[in-house]
């Protein structure tokens, strides 16, 4: 059913509400925003959510595709973090949050980086779209590529900071897909800059307006985000040992108030749910018959590592059903699907996840295919 190859990452999984759990759970608490999601990462589970298709608009929190897509030259050596770019007079120019930066003042690539994840500059953000892209509107249309890639089906940019346009909109469904993949595809430079309080340059310190960074510790990123259209918006993440919560909540009628319903959401989902590492990749699960091969068994396993998110204190209680495509002939490719594992709680599914080979089969001698014919027919 679902893979976590991140170009068929989706939420399916939204149907399995936290209704699907136990009647005695408490639900959600009421959350003052115009839309919000609370969802499990490494599960990928929707525990809360509120408008979740709904069109909204993004404010700076736009700026996590623009990381990502630098995040993605320095992974591929375009950018270089020690790298000069220039500041046009665009990028000095930008109108809303700035680090302020200046033509004259030679600015490297990690600098841009910490300005705009930690302070929020339009400017810094402009300065590594054109650093990429050699202008905007090319680096927009990389955005818009980027989004089609990560399954951001109900999002289109129309710019890199997230200014108001009519034609500049996503979904709350849509931003969790984005800080998803951040935290998925680059977990050092999510690490070494998403937590940082404060940034000083140009002898001017911003703090980091992430409030929820000085509450909780085990909170370490995102991004907040501001319009008057948007309200105020703010995506934060943290982690219990297996378990990463990823809050997403826009439209909350204050600062202070976006800090405190996230807050809530994050509370509410480590307060009543808890969520385990099953199975690591490649690691055997069952083993499966198999014909036409060279041998008569195959391992099956996950192509990633197989997390499930559950009510608190439920574990013992969730059953697992395993399937497989019968019959299996070789020859099979690595990480072919040969089955599906399923888990069930309170007779509902919670996760399904495709079982794939853990190596590659070969097809057997004439003789042993023509033996399995005969088996196969009898």
């Amino acid at each position: 059913m679902l893979s976590l190859n991140k170009s068929l990452f989706c939420f399916c999984l939204l149907l399995l509400s936290f209704l699907s759990y136990a009647d005695n759970l408490p639900p959600p608490p009421t959350v003052a925003a115009k839309a919000f999601l609370l969802l499990e990462v490494n599960s990928k589970k929707i525990i809360a959510q509120q408008g979740g298709d709904e069109r909204i608009e993004p404010a700076s929190l736009t700026k996590l595709m623009t990381t990502y897509l630098s995040f993605k030259a320095l992974k591929d050596g375009q950018l270089k973090l020690d790298q000069v770019l220039p500041v046009s007079t665009a990028a000095w120019k930008a109108e809303g949050s700035r680090m302020f930066i200046q033509p004259d003042i030679p600015v490297t690539v990690d600098e841009l980086l910490h300005g705009m994840i930690i302070q929020s500059g339009n400017d810094a953000s402009i300065a590594l779209a054109e650093g990429i892209a050699g202008s905007e509107s090319g680096f927009t249309s990389m955005m818009n590529q980027q989004a089609a890639a990560l399954g951001m089906k109900s999002s289109h940019f129309a710019n890199v900071n997230g200014l108001p346009d009519p034609n500049h909109y996503t979904t709350v469904n849509d931003l969790a897909l984005l800080s998803t993949a951040i935290i998925r595809d680059f977990p050092d430079q999510y690490k070494r800059l998403f937590a940082i309080k404060e940034y000083t340059y140009n002898k001017i310190t911003q703090p980091n307006r992430n409030r929820l960074l000085w509450v909780d510790p085990s909170i370490d990123g995102l991004k907040t985000g501001h319009t008057e259209a948007a309200g105020y918006c703010l995506i934060a993440s943290a982690r219990h040992g297996d378990m990463r919560l990823l809050s997403v909540l826009v439209g909350a009628p204050s600062d202070n108030a976006r800090a405190t319903e996230s807050q809530k959401l994050l509370n509410y989902g480590f307060q009543f749910f808890e969520t385990r590492l099953v199975y690591k990749a490649g690691q055997e699960i069952t083993k499966l018959k198999l014909w036409k091969a060279p041998q008569d068994m195959l391992s099956a396993t996950v192509a990633s590592d197989l997390y499930i998110t559950y009510p608190k204190g439920r574990y013992s209680d969730v059953k697992a059903t395993i399937t497989s495509t019968q019959p299996l002939l070789a020859p099979l490719a690595q990480n072919q699907q040969v089955g599906k594992i399923r888990f069930d709680l309170d007779g509902k599914t919670i996760l399904e996840q495709n079982l794939v080979t853990a190596q590659e089969i070969p097809v057997a001698g004439l003789f042993r295919r023509i033996w399995d014919d005969i088996r196969l027919k009898l």
